[in-house]
């Protein structure tokens, strides 16, 4: 129980007996939560992305030292070599997060097994983490419902949790055995975007220092490393010299109904996220898959009434993607690719960008995607900021 007055806060317990606590201050730059000309907060987060990127990065990244690390962990160079099996939970964007994450830790640490959860699926699950783990806990608001349940369920296992939050002393933060902030400065917007990113670059660091206690190979490391640094001018090269030109391609897909997203490999968990920015934005029925999975299913779908936004990343699996093209250019479909790549692509449209990026160029990828579902929505004239029946922080389940 909490007395208030405009002087002090008084603090007792149910018995009325006074209670100490630790006073922290929480800074609240309130430029932050005004839109700064913006036409939306959402406009402004996407934009603002290399900026707040830039803060998830800063001390954390040396390329000079070819060195990537994140403090808070508290866990010892032994405890970190012990790693073998990494659990990755969140929720919606945060999920989505984790699954891209998974495939630069997979990449990083021969041998590491990583799974990822959603964590009202896991916190009901007769489920086993084997010896060795280390869980890392996603959420954007630290409130999350369903992850602090299984938060408090994987603690009460022994097992070392790390948290991945964005909002300052929020109840995950203070319950994880470590962990950092992503520094990605508040969300206004319902649909989150910049946390994405920032959560992907600190799991991605993670997996840098993960892998450096290991012994991976230097040339694979300063790869990551270099990428991590120049991640924040490649998006910003984009935003800048390419966001009027996403808008002119989606505007013209504004009245349609349902959408198809398709990636493969590390466009994947990219092509989920894309869906779910659109659905929760524009109100359009909006499904990702993998890419493989076309013919098991989804190909059904394709016809006047869908759009179907294609993921095409210039690497070994170019050409099979380039063929789940063709098979839906077969059927009439309605086909927009998004890509880093220079190759002839026959698609109704093509948004092509320039990045010298090679595996990190999803992150990338997925901001045009931001932008894409953005304008689409802006264009239905629907509230972009706070879309119906959803709330920024789930705090029940």
């Amino acid at each position: 129980m909490a007395v208030c007055t405009a002087g002090a806060v008084d603090l007792k317990d149910l018995d009325a007996q006074p209670l100490t606590a630790k006073v922290e201050q929480v800074e609240a730059d309130m430029s932050a939560i005004q839109k700064q000309g913006y036409d939306h907060f959402l406009l402004k987060e996407i934009m603002e992305q290399p900026t707040t990127l830039r803060s998830t990065l800063n001390g954390r990244v040396i390329p000079a030292e070819n060195r990537a690390q994140l403090g808070g962990l508290n866990l010892t160079a032994d405890e970190l070599r012990d790693i073998e099996h990494v659990v990755i939970i969140g929720c919606g964007t945060s999920y989505y997060a984790g699954m891209l994450a998974s495939y630069y830790l997979e990449q990083l640490v021969d041998g590491l097994t990583v799974d990822v959860e959603i964590a009202s699926e896991l916190r009901y699950r007769s489920f086993n983490l084997p010896k060795n783990s280390v869980a890392l806990v996603l959420s954007q608001s630290g409130e999350t419902a369903d992850t602090l349940a299984c938060l408090r369920e994987v603690r009460r296992r022994g097992v070392k949790t790390l948290g991945v939050i964005n909002a300052v002393g929020s109840t995950i933060a203070r319950e994880v055995d470590g962990g950092v902030y992503v520094h990605a400065g508040p969300e206004i917007s319902v649909a989150s975007t910049k946390a994405f990113t920032s959560q992907v670059a600190a799991l991605t660091i993670f997996g840098v220092q993960l892998a450096q206690a290991k012994g991976t190979s230097a040339q694979l490391l300063n790869q990551y490393i270099e990428e991590l640094a120049a991640l924040p001018d490649e998006i910003e090269h984009v935003l800048k010299n390419q966001k009027d030109s996403i808008q002119q391609v989606a505007e013209k897909y504004a009245t349609y109904e349902h959408a198809l997203f398709l990636g493969r490999d590390t466009l994947y968990p990219v092509a989920m996220e894309g869906a779910l920015k659109l659905k929760e934005i524009s109100y359009i029925q909006a499904e990702g898959y993998a890419g493989g999975e076309l013919k098991h299913g989804p190909l059904a779908l394709v016809d006047d009434r869908f759009f179907e936004v294609m993921l095409l990343q210039n690497d070994w699996l170019f050409e099979k993607s380039v063929s789940n093209l063709a098979e839906i250019n077969a059927r009439g479909g309605h086909v927009v690719a998004i890509t880093n790549s220079h190759k002839q692509i026959d698609a109704e449209a093509v948004i092509r960008i320039d990045t010298k990026l090679e595996r990190l160029s999803p992150i990338v990828l997925n901001v045009v995607q931001q932008l894409f579902a953005y304008y689409i929505a802006a264009a239905r004239g629907n509230d972009v900021d706070q879309p119906r029946n959803l709330a920024k922080s789930v705090t029940v389940e």
